[in-house]
């Protein structure tokens, strides 16, 4: 079957089917009420155990912080309040248990969002939580716990969000494919960051699929293989065994410069989440932080994470980083990324609406703990600030407004954090490419943000399927931006780094350089390979076939004329 290549690699296993179907519960009047209470009784103490085994698994890949809600869950099941409201339903009204929980869940629910509380509505989110683990255990129906398989597996679902991502049992997961999703999802960008072979937008595969079905992810040709005969399943082995020694050659540029063959440093840093993710960037030898995805540390959570929590945070990857650059971007939440407990407003254009720096101007004290945490760790290494979704410069002057401030604060209390320390914008808004002579005026350098230009730039909503044939990073247009970019920083003498997923790409790397492009930030994965791309590329040999990408017409001319040109250029192809 067939879908988009959304993280290299191949991986051969068994299938895990992830269900997470909406499930319909009825009222059902009980022949035996204590039947059904020995029921309920029963799934609570499976859940329970579920929970504690979750929290202990989990502490092994996240701070205790983090996991501590699974911890808050597995006491509300022990809550007598919950679970007596719950068994006297059950027998005073003789329902079925499901319905008994459904009842009993939704009356807390409403209680704790009518509050005008951010915490208290976080509650809510705790709730549904539990009581959907509890009524597919008594359906047996539902998902599996992605942090605890049994085995080497491959996980096949409608659609994985970066919180089950995030959830997954790396060791145990080999590869994924779902039916939705793309390449510049976040789901894709946390695949690629955890270096698993994945597959997305393969229509009609949980029809095709059973569990423990023979898999095979080709995450560069996008192909899942359903039960392949033998014949098949040698030949994708010997290409398995043939991308790992790929992999363990790369070993033997680590440590080494990033340049050209002419002289030309180049800085690859790596894009992370959390501090989890550096041992993948020490792996692969990054040479800094080019983009922390602060907003991971919200979706993980379900309150508005403290000020403590997130300095933690900060200061562990500073502190690791020692002085290479740790780029922290502000939350960047909205869009796709929607926080419950934050009652962000349903709208009917949210890549366009209230979300990252828009979101952050208007909700300042959300934004100034945020800002006062990374200052704080700024005290710790090498920190800067980057801004996200700039699209004017009313919105950078009133960011940098509220820095300030934040940093008087922090004087007052004698609080150190790193006076110098620098603050840039993400370029990702046509606006802002086009200004951004102007914007280079007004702040310390630039990341461009590929994943949304190209969206904003091609009118194409990159988490739309039937649209995905217009998302490309090679449109033209998008690479006449990014050149606009890189010249108005050069002309203003402020860097310019490059962190969407443009920037992994092998076949965009020689026309990235040959426009001067200088810092690349990328999934750690895919450092090393650009190295030995780069390490094997004259910078002076890239500058007239950079004018040349820039000449072409379509989408499709460019990603062919790149292609062309690394297997002209690059003597391993």
């Amino acid at each position: 079957m067939k879908g988009y290549g959304v993280s290299p690699g191949v991986a051969i296993g068994r299938a895990v089917i992830h269900w997470k179907e909406q499930i319909d519960i009825h009222q059902e009047y009980a022949e035996d009420p204590e039947r059904e209470l020995v029921r309920f009784r029963t799934a609570l103490e499976f859940a329970g155990e579920q929970m504690e085994d979750t929290h202990e698994k989990i502490l092994h890949n996240i701070t205790p912080g983090e996991s501590a809600v699974f911890k808050s869950h597995g006491s509300m099941l022990k809550d007598p309040d919950f679970v007596s409201r719950i068994e006297g339903m059950i027998l005073d009204r003789g329902v079925n248990a499901e319905w008994a929980v459904k009842c009993v869940s939704d009356s807390l629910i409403q209680i704790f969002e009518s509050m005008n509380n951010d915490y208290m509505k976080a509650r809510s989110d705790d709730v549904k939580d539990i009581s959907d683990r509890v009524i597919k255990l008594l359906l047996q129906v539902g998902g599996i716990d992605l942090s605890s398989l049994s085995g080497p597996s491959i996980i096949i679902a409608g659609e994985l969000t970066p919180s089950d991502i995030s959830q997954m049992d790396r060791e145990m997961t080999l590869g994924m494919a779902s039916e939705k999703g793309g390449r510049t999802s976040h789901t894709a960008i946390l695949a690629r960051t955890l270096e698993i072979p994945a597959v997305m937008g393969v229509k009609g595969l949980m029809d095709e699929v059973e569990n423990g079905d023979l898999i095979i992810i080709d995450g560069e040709a996008g192909l899942v293989l359903i039960n392949p005969d033998d014949e098949t399943v040698k030949e994708y082995e010997e290409r398995l065994r043939q991308y790992n020694r790929f992999r363990e050659s790369l070993s033997g540029i680590v440590g080494l410069k990033t340049e050209t063959l002419d002289g030309m440093r180049v800085d690859l840093e790596a894009n992370v989440a959390s501090p989890k993710d550096l041992d993948d960037v020490f792996n692969n030898d990054g040479e800094g932080i080019g983009l922390y995805r602060t907003e991971f540390l919200y979706l993980d959570s379900s309150i508005l994470p403290p000020e403590e929590a997130q300095f933690e945070q900060y200061r562990c990857v500073a502190e690791a980083m020692l002085d290479r650059p740790v780029v922290i971007r502000t939350m960047d939440i909205g869009g796709d990324k929607k926080l419950d407990y934050l009652s962000i407003p349903e709208e009917q254009n949210p890549f366009l609406g209230y979300r990252a720096i828009r979101l952050c101007l208007d909700r300042q004290e959300i934004f100034k703990v945020q800002l006062r945490a990374i200052l704080r760790a700024s005290a710790f290494g090498n920190v800067r600030i980057l801004f996200p979704m700039i699209s004017c410069l009313e919105e950078l002057r009133a960011a940098k407004a509220i820095l300030e401030e934040t940093k008087e604060e922090l004087r007052s209390q004698k609080i150190p954090f790193d006076e110098s320390i620098q603050s840039g914008i993400m370029v990702e808004v046509p606006s802002a490419a086009i200004m951004s002579d102007v914007f280079a005026r007004e702040t310390d350098f630039f990341s461009i943000g590929t994943n949304d230009l190209i969206q904003y730039t091609a009118a194409v909503d990159r988490g739309n399927e039937k649209l995905s044939h217009l998302y490309s990073q090679y449109h033209p247009a998008v690479l006449r931006l990014i050149k606009t970019v890189i010249d108005n920083g050069r002309e203003a003498g402020i860097p310019v780094g490059m962190c969407g997923e443009s920037a992994g790409d092998p076949k965009l790397i020689p026309i990235l350089l040959g426009m001067g492009l200088t810092e690349f930030s990328m999934n750690p994965s895919s450092i090393l390979r650009s190295r030995w791309i780069i390490r094997n590329l004259r910078k002076s040999d890239l500058e007239a076939p950079a004018l040349e990408a820039l000449s072409l017409g379509t989408a499709e001319e460019v990603e062919e004329y790149c292609a062309k040109l690394l297997k002209s250029l690059d003597p391993g192809r």
